[in-house]
């Protein structure tokens, strides 16, 4: 098996596969006896779709699935090739001014990069871009998270992101890093040109050579009672202000 393999488990995991990214999906592996109908389903949209299909006993099936949660069903995977950190400014440059890139800055949990990512490809966004360093690899539980976004949009790994933020803003773009005792509102901000918003990780937040890089600190206003959001929740929250303001341009 090729390095680049990997392995997807899970039913939705492997039915997002393979109906959005089927060129990468190489082979479908499934608990031989097993009855559920959404196993049934994806069998015959494998075969429909050319994608090889094999029952094998569920011990085996558990053996290469490794301690991922496989509901029955796993595929092997080839993953797409990475977006190399060159080709960063071309991407901004295409995007017309509309570009819209969203930085993570250490986020570790593998469940709440697949969100970030799945949130990303939802609202269009033009790159990712994460540090190479204390962040979580695009591995099995981020694409299963991610339900195929992962390997869906441009995900670009830097090692030094001072130096790509840098560099972005050069490009033209605007940099916001999302802060909970930031005094602006992120509905205060003008989003509808070339923008970045910049995601601390889990129980730190942003580092501070990376808030420093910052055209603009904002923060999600909560009447509730709680403190702050989950990293991928505040995210799609950031994400999607975005979207509504360039809704409300068109």
């Amino acid at each position: 098996m090729s390095k680049k393999d990997n392995w997807i488990a899970g039913i939705n995991a492997v039915a997002s596969a393979l109906e959005h990214d089927l060129e990468h999906v190489r082979e479908v592996l499934m608990e031989a006896g097993a009855k559920n109908p959404r196993l049934t389903e994806i069998e015959e949209t494998a075969r429909r779709r050319d994608v090889s299909v094999r029952r094998i006993p569920l011990q085996s099936l558990e053996g290469i699935a490794g301690g991922l949660r496989h509901q029955g069903v796993i595929a092997r995977y080839e993953a797409a090739k990475p977006t190399d950190e060159k080709e960063l400014p071309g991407l901004v440059e295409a995007a017309g001014g509309k570009a819209l890139v969203l930085v993570l800055d250490g986020v570790q949990d593998p469940h709440n990069l697949g969100a970030c990512l799945r949130s990303a490809a939802a609202a269009g966004v033009t790159a990712v871009v994460i540090p190479k360093d204390k962040a979580a690899p695009i591995n099995a539980t981020v694409r299963k998270t991610s339900a195929g976004a992962a390997d869906r949009i441009p995900v670009v790994s830097v090692t030094n992101l001072a130096r790509t933020l840098r560099a972005l803003q050069e490009l033209g773009v605007w940099i916001y890093g999302l802060d909970g005792s930031a005094t602006q509102a992120i509905h205060g901000i003008d989003f509808t040109g070339n923008v970045a918003l910049v995601m601390g990780g889990e129980g730190e937040g942003m580092r501070r050579l990376t808030r420093e890089h910052c055209d603009g600190l904002v923060q999600i206003p909560m009447p509730g009672e709680m403190e702050s959001l989950n990293v991928s929740v505040a995210t799609g929250v950031a994400l999607f202000e975005v979207v509504r303001q360039r809704g409300a341009k068109a």
